[in-house]
């Protein structure tokens, strides 16, 4: 049996139906926590997440918000504090971009990725912060990317918000830490989700993820629940001291220079 770990904590996970993000929110139920369940565009996953959430004997929370829009994340938190009064954690996993080279980018693309990426960080964790201080204190953690510090093929808007991201991570973990509220970032490598299929350009998708896989010291892909719990670890007691960090978790994708 999983330590309950989370016992009386709530936990918000934006983006939490499929991937990465459903990974983090199971994660937390299953260490006692109850979890708001956030998605925009596609309620059967998210619909399954709470489900199997409310199986583990916690309370799971649905909310359609995108997070991109200002109006939503109020929503969002407005119905966090009526059903719970108070928020322990966030986790800002929700993302989006469009893959394609600098010179084909749109402004609509751009406000698009950054708003949604970068800016719901900012005021999500305003609206979360005072949350947090009526329960003693909280933890914040985002999922950013390689991209925000390495050249990604038609990567630069996404790369650009998930540098964005990792700064704000910075500013807010050095603002907030005073008030009792962690805040931190984890950046995985190459996670086995359904995300892979945006970067296949050839190939059969099992060549693909051997591909990757070769440039992968560890020599296998990350998985979602690795990911969820390094999140957990963060905001975990055991991190009390962990402050404005970006924590990668890539098997050492990122450090060899390319042969």
């Amino acid at each position: 049996m999983p330590t309950q770990l989370f016992t009386h904590k709530i936990a918000l996970v934006t983006g939490s139906g499929r991937g990465i993000g459903k990974a983090i929110a199971l994660h937390f139920a299953q260490h006692g926590a109850d979890v708001v369940i956030n998605f925009f565009r596609n309620r059967a996953p998210a619909e399954e997440t709470a489900r199997e959430i409310e199986k583990l004997g916690r309370r799971a929370l649905l909310v359609k918000a995108d997070v991109g829009n200002l109006d939503d994340i109020t929503r969002l938190f407005d119905e966090i504090e009526k059903e719970f009064g108070g928020l322990d954690i966030l986790v800002h996993n929700a993302a989006s971009g469009y893959n394609r080279p600098a010179m084909e980018q749109k402004p609509k693309g751009w406000d698009w990725t950054m708003n949604i990426n970068a800016r719901a960080l900012l005021f999500s964790t305003q609206r979360a912060a005072t949350l947090m201080e009526k329960r003693g204190g909280g933890k914040i953690v985002s999922i950013s990317s390689a991209g925000s510090t390495r050249v990604l093929p038609d990567y630069i808007v996404v790369g650009a918000s998930k540098a964005a991201l990792e700064s704000l991570t910075r500013y807010l973990g050095v603002e907030l830490i005073s008030k009792g509220i962690n805040v931190n970032a984890v950046s995985p490598g190459v996670v086995e989700t359904e995300a892979l299929n945006h970067f296949a350009s050839m190939g059969s998708q099992d060549n693909i993820l051997q591909k990757f896989i070769a440039q992968v010291p560890a020599g296998r892909l990350i998985t979602p629940e690795e990911v969820a719990e390094v999140v957990a670890f963060l905001c975990s007691p055991a991190a009390a001291m962990i402050v404005g960090q970006t924590i990668v978790v890539d098997g050492g994708y990122t450090l060899p220079i390319p042969k």
